[in-house]
């Protein structure tokens, strides 16, 4: 699953200084997202955090990861599926790899493209990467926010995590309750957007990303759904087209160096992924289903 975490004293008139051991606490606070390793970067205004579950590179891939002059640095969520590709042109474009992680392969392709590396990724991600020269945080999250990514901002300092308790461990907030994110969520039973159910958290939107430096913030949209392009076709060529796109997305998530499992509800969903990990994969999936003496719940 992995985690990120981190600050940046961005502001001139900050009087925050960001610590090498409250950044390893807020590290600390998702150990559960990464039990494999953890890795943290602190320098003059600056603190990351990463924790790792180990899935591509198991020897190699320690965060954070540093590019050829260790100008720039990243630490990463998420999995890119088409990295190798990528990873590909970039060696042949002359940028010079240590790992076989996509991890690097991101900090490589903003070194070559900038934001725009965001539209040749096909993957889930969630990814804070630090520019020594321009003293630039660069923090993007996956077209669909498959991976969560909050943030806030208190005393020129801007703080991020993939679970708000980050944030809450560096003391530069006091909790309150958005009364809001409150009425939003007895009413639709989830919180929709930016919100968070803390006041001064929010979370970066899916699709978007986020640039801070001395001058400010500044949030983009780099994407989304576009409906505008209809499909055109019968029912059973529209058909056949949907299953061979799932077989694919299904063959594209198998991408690992350990092996791949598969939760069954016995629902419909589970059921179709597995069915297609079972066509695609090399070796059977290995499945589990939780029981329960209640039928209501019971997913054997």
């Amino acid at each position: 699953m992995c985690g990120i975490c981190g600050m940046y004293d961005y502001s001139p008139s900050s009087t925050v200084h960001v610590q090498e051991a409250v950044i390893q606490q807020m590290n600390d606070q998702i150990r559960h997202r990464g039990p494999d390793e953890g890795g943290i970067f602190v320098e003059d205004g600056i603190g990351l955090g990463n924790r790792r579950l180990s899935i591509i590179d198991l020897s190699n891939g320690q965060q954070p990861i540093f590019n050829e002059d260790n100008s720039m640095v990243i630490v990463y969520n998420g999995e890119i599926y088409n990295f190798k590709e990528i990873r590909d042109t970039l060696a042949a474009k002359g940028h010079v790899f240590r790992t076989n992680t996509d991890t690097e392969m991101i900090l490589h392709a903003y070194e070559e493209y900038g934001t725009a590396c965001l539209d040749k990724f096909n993957g889930m991600f969630a990814f804070a990467i630090w520019d020594k020269t321009r003293r630039e945080l660069f923090i993007a999250r996956d077209r669909l926010g498959i991976k969560p990514l909050f943030y806030s901002l208190a005393d020129g300092v801007l703080s991020f995590g993939s679970e708000i308790k980050c944030i809450l461990k560096n003391d530069l907030m006091t909790p309150e309750l958005n009364l809001e994110a409150m009425d939003t969520y007895f009413t639709l039973g989830y919180l929709p957007s930016y919100l968070t159910i803390f006041s001064g958290i929010e979370k970066l939107m899916p699709g978007h990303y986020l640039i801070c430096n001395e001058k400010g913030i500044q949030i983009k949209q780099y994407w989304d759904v576009d409906f505008r392009n209809k499909r055109s076709g019968s029912e059973s060529e529209l058909f056949d087209e949907f299953l061979e796109l799932l077989k694919k997305a299904v063959k594209l998530r198998l991408i690992s160096d350990v092996p791949l499992g598969a939760f069954l509800s016995g629902g419909i969903d589970s059921s179709l992924i597995v069915a297609l990990m079972s066509e695609v994969a090399d070796l059977p999936p290995r499945t589990f289903s939780i029981g329960f003496d209640d039928a209501l719940y019971d997913e054997t």
